[in-house]
């Protein structure tokens, strides 16, 4: 995770020279006395076999749960509603925690596997948030160990615990999150309380099931992915610290959100990151010289801002646009260009190319014709402990983003009408909410073995053989 971090945010304001399907329902009491509508009647489209056969399940569940008959034993799908937060720097969304749970707001991480919230012993940078108050919890678990992890942007320390989480209508009983009392200054801003990491349980430092696999790899969800759709606000005017941050589903993909197909893409290795290949990339509509090979790994990480790659390729990058130079000082490892360019980046990993806007690509502007572009150079490939490339919210907030468990894989859409139409819509954004509890799930025990019946799954990826036996997995190179 390389959350933008309190300094750049600072940099910027001081040298600036300026800067789900959810719709509003109508309200019949706002309406004068007499007032009328005409009404048109839609054309229907043809429905294909396949949707007449989700609906007619729909149906079905829907009476047998009006009508008395056997409730469902579990909620298959959650929809959780984002904040964008400083315009496009985090998106965080809220879960609970304890019993009874209480509620706090969390950054959404595709690039990390832990979950952690600060807690009451917080003495670093947790004044303004909210904090967990184990003794408040009956079933609250002390692990009695300790916990430590490092970002981009700062780290957080603490122990590790174990209590009930819930988030969108979805339990785990049993998750292992940590309870932290040190944090680098900047790394949380209120009213965030923590991170929720939706990587998999490979880079987890706790080496605990991540909430998000627990719940794919147990049968709780319809289908075993969860899909984002991120909001633009870094080019509106009067934008608000917190904004109405689009939509995180879990168990399903939202289609009032995209158009056309999903472009799935497996991933480049064993599952650890959300790791694609980058196949090719185009500015301004020229190809450009990308590294290749496991140097053109990127990681697809919600809780990184920007996207950062390999020096040379960002090189390439701003060589294709007129009067840009690379950054000093502060800046350095970012590229300065004409704020009157429009710049047009494309990205292709495997699959179709998907644009990001140019309003993205401008991060902010520094002098009354300069700004600062949103690809910068990344180091963390070059001493071989991480990805080549990693892919933030400048690249997400273009497309329709689904994370699929299995197979795994990355998939790609373009955002619907629906979706765009959000963009820059100023409006409250939602607060921490608990709900209520629709389906549970037990960490560490998969649908089969809970049900007492022996499971095993042989199968390959790349040059790794996979035998997994219940919840015990084994990776032999082959």
């Amino acid at each position: 995770m390389l959350l933008l971090s309190g300094w750049l945010l600072a940099l910027a304001s001081a040298t600036l020279l300026s800067p789900h399907s959810c719709v509003a329902a109508p309200n019949p009491a706002a309406g004068q006395p007499g007032l009328t509508m005409s009404l048109t009647r839609r054309a229907l489209s043809r429905r294909t076999a396949d949707d007449w056969a989700a609906w007619a399940q729909r149906e079905r569940e829907f009476l047998n749960l009006r009508y008395g008959g056997a409730s469902l034993q579990k909620r298959s799908e959650g929809i959780n509603l984002l904040t964008n937060q400083n315009a496009d720097s985090s998106y965080y969304g809220s879960l609970a925690i304890g019993t009874p749970p209480v509620a706090f707001d969390v950054i959404l991480d595709t690039g990390s596997a832990d979950l952690w919230v600060a807690d009451t012993s917080c003495t670093s940078s947790c004044d303004k948030v909210a904090v967990f108050e184990a003794a408040s919890s009956s079933t609250f678990k002390n692990l009695s160990q300790p916990f430590q992890i490092v970002y981009g942007s700062g780290q957080a320390s603490g122990s590790l615990a174990q209590d009930v989480v819930q988030m969108a209508g979805f339990s785990i009983s049993n998750q292992v999150f940590a309870a932290v009392d040190q944090v680098t200054n900047g790394l949380l801003t209120s009213p965030v309380s923590g991170l929720l990491g939706l990587a998999w349980q490979s880079i987890a430092v706790s080496g605990a099931p991540p909430f998000w696999e627990t719940l794919a790899s147990t049968g709780a969800w319809t289908d075993q992915l969860m899909s984002f759709q991120l909001t633009r606000f870094m080019n509106a005017s009067n934008v608000k610290t917190e904004e109405p941050g689009g939509t995180f589903t879990m168990g399903f993909v939202n289609s009032s959100l995209y158009t056309g197909q999903i472009d799935y893409q497996s991933l480049s290795t064993t599952p650890s990151y959300w790791l694609l290949t980058i196949s090719s990339m185009t500015v301004q509509g020229n190809s450009i010289t990308i590294p290749t090979g496991s140097s053109a790994y990127a990681a697809i990480d919600t809780g990184t801002t920007l996207v950062g790659g390999p020096s040379s390729a960002i090189q390439n990058i701003y060589a294709q646009i007129p009067g840009s130079a690379a950054g000093t000082g502060s800046w350095q490892g970012y590229y300065s260009y004409p704020c009157s360019t429009e710049v047009n980046v494309a990205i292709s990993f495997g699959g179709p190319s998907w644009s990001v806007s140019p309003a993205d690509f401008q991060l902010t502007q520094i002098s009354s014709s300069q700004c600062i572009g949103a690809f910068f150079v990344l180091s963390t490939g070059t001493s071989g402990n991480g990805p080549s490339w990693v892919v933030g919210d400048t690249f997400l907030k273009n497309v329709y983003s689904v994370f699929r468990y299995n197979p795994a894989a990355v998939g790609f859409a373009q955002l619907s009408e629906t979706a765009l139409a959000m963009n820059g819509v100023s409006g409250n954004p939602p607060s921490a909410t608990i709900g209520s509890v629709s389906a549970s799930a037990t960490a560490g025990v998969s649908s089969s073995a809970a049900s007492g019946r022996w499971h095993l799954d042989i199968r390959t990826t790349g040059s790794c053989l996979i035998i997994k036996h219940n919840s015990d997995i084994w990776d032999i190179s082959i």
